[in-house]
């Protein structure tokens, strides 16, 4: 129903006039004119002389010894031509059992046939008659599933998502062993022809939601698909807010854990992440692991979570506020300890949390550019010596530095870097704000900070959910996490047909 109903097969990209006409072996090699991996061998059907057949392939997509022992060595065996004369004879033989795998596609298109080609298929070509089986023979020359690098699993499962979509499929299917688990596949990219699916529940997933997904996929237009980023912007609500509305992750364990909630995960061919959606903010402040773990200590790690991401936003602004324009608000003990740490310092509290501020972003990229062991030690040195020697030589003052760090070292404890990145852009707008306009200013950011975030939506879904969904105990539901017995019922803004999980 719902595969029928809102994933019919999406149409692809427009032709190329190339590829207009009748199967033929001449038109391939026009085609592949210039592609030195282009591979063709002609066959006689069981050694006899009376048919011959182009088998062409691209060298490096299809096992060579897949097709040597399951396509070419049936095809040359002397047994099975019997009395055939004739072309359709040969296919119709074929098609009935003829070589030894399992699935065949009848090609009669030639951009379909291309199409096969280049994702790996091996085709056996008939002149006469126009047509063309394609084998799907892909190499199994992959990176083989590991353990996430991203997403550390304490006690979920180790295995990760991989570049290749029919792998990172099987393994959510192993999560998800039901035929409701539904796989609707596309095609995007002009160019690249890149391979998607898009999973989902039946009977979990609201169709509205499904219903949205397929119009703006089918609204991508675009010469190839090799990021995510072509995908997030056009599926997303708003596409130029800083804050992300989809989700990553590596881990197939929690890629099925969202789709059993209720929502709807993409996966694309070469690209080892999924995309779950609709979701919401809080969400991304969640780990997979808080559902393997005691209720209480889940619901400690979640509480001290949302602690980072408050420092991590609002203390340097908060900071600059108080110690530039509201100075009756510190105690006195702690005002002559910051007044004496900046008696010696050039700068003002306003360029010193800048200049931190900046010093920990290129220590930051200078750490994720360069390869590990470089990484680290450059990480090592610039907050260490660099930091002390700026002490010593009174540059900035301890508590501006002290300041910066915390916040810095909150926003590394975000669960999602694409949030932590959007916490860093508005926290650096907050500080500009305190350094304008004090407490007040800060004040009015936040306020149109929360205002921005109050009239975001996901597919539908209020991003702000749960505490913008009107029933009650939402602050409760947000912040504390209740044991798995307790949890009767699937979130209410999902609006899923069946909100029952357990009984």
């Amino acid at each position: 129903m719902y595969t029928d109903t809102f994933f019919y097969p999406r149409p692809r990209p427009p032709k190329d006039p190339e590829y207009h006409g009748p199967v033929s072996h001449f038109a391939l090699k026009k085609i592949f004119a210039s592609c030195s991996d282009y591979e063709t061998r002609t066959l006689d059907f069981g050694l006899a002389g009376q048919v011959s057949v182009q088998a062409v392939w691209l060298d490096g997509l299809v096992s060579g010894r897949d097709a040597a022992e399951e396509v070419l060595r049936p095809l040359t065996d002397r047994l099975r031509a019997g009395n055939l004369s004739g072309e359709d004879e040969v296919i119709a033989r074929i098609l009935a059992g003829g070589v030894y795998r399992g699935s065949v596609h009848r090609r009669s298109d030639m951009d379909l046939l291309v199409a096969d080609l280049c994702h790996g298929h091996l085709a056996l070509v008939f002149d006469q008659s126009a047509v063309a089986l394609s084998f799907e023979l892909r190499a199994a020359e992959v990176r083989p599933v590991g353990e996430p690098t991203l997403e550390k699993s304490l006690k979920g499962g180790k295995d990760a998502f991989t570049e290749t979509l029919r792998v990172n499929t099987a393994l959510v299917r192993r999560r998800i062993a039901s035929p409701r688990l539904k796989l609707a596949e596309s095609t995007l990219g002009r160019r690249s022809n890149t391979r998607l699916s898009v999973l989902f529940v039946e009977g979990l997933v609201s169709p509205d939601i499904l219903r949205e997904l397929a119009q703006r996929l089918d609204r991508i237009e675009t010469d190839a698909l090799l990021s995510l980023g072509v995908l997030e912007e056009a599926l997303a609500d708003a596409p130029r807010s800083v804050f992300p509305q989809l989700l990553h992750t590596e881990r197939p364990d929690r890629f099925a854990m969202y789709l059993l909630q209720g929502r709807v995960g993409i996966l694309v061919d070469g690209l080892p992440v999924g995309l779950v959606l609709p979701v919401t903010l809080s969400e991304f402040m969640k780990v997979t692991d808080d559902a393997g773990s005691h209720f209480l200590v889940s619901t400690s790690l979640g509480l001290i979570r949302y602690l980072a991401l408050l420092l991590a936003l609002l203390l340097p602004a908060f900071y600059t506020a108080v110690a530039m324009y509201h100075q009756e608000m510190i105690p006195t003990r702690l005002l002559l300890s910051i007044i004496e740490a900046e008696q010696d310092v050039p700068f003002s509290t306003a360029l010193e949390v800048l200049g931190m501020l900046g010093a920990f972003c290129l220590v930051q990229e200078a750490g994720l550019r360069l390869p590990s062991p470089i990484g680290d030690t450059v990480s090592i040195i610039g907050a260490l010596i660099v930091g002390q020697a700026a002490v010593e030589a009174r540059i900035v003052s301890p508590i501006a530095i002290i300041v910066v760090a915390f916040s810095a070292i909150a926003c590394y404890a975000l669960p999602s870097q694409d949030l932590a990145a959007a916490i860093r852009l508005w926290r650096l707008l907050l500080l500009l704000g305190a350094i304008l306009g004090g407490l007040y200013g800060m004040t009015l950011l936040l306020c149109v900070l929360l205002l921005h975030l109050a009239g975001l939506n996901s597919f539908g879904v209020d991003y702000t959910a749960p505490l913008s969904d009107g029933l009650r105990g939402n602050l409760r539901r947000l912040l504390l996490q209740p044991p798995g017995s307790a949890v009767k019922f699937r979130d209410a803004h999902l609006r899923t047909p069946d909100r029952r999980r357990q009984s």
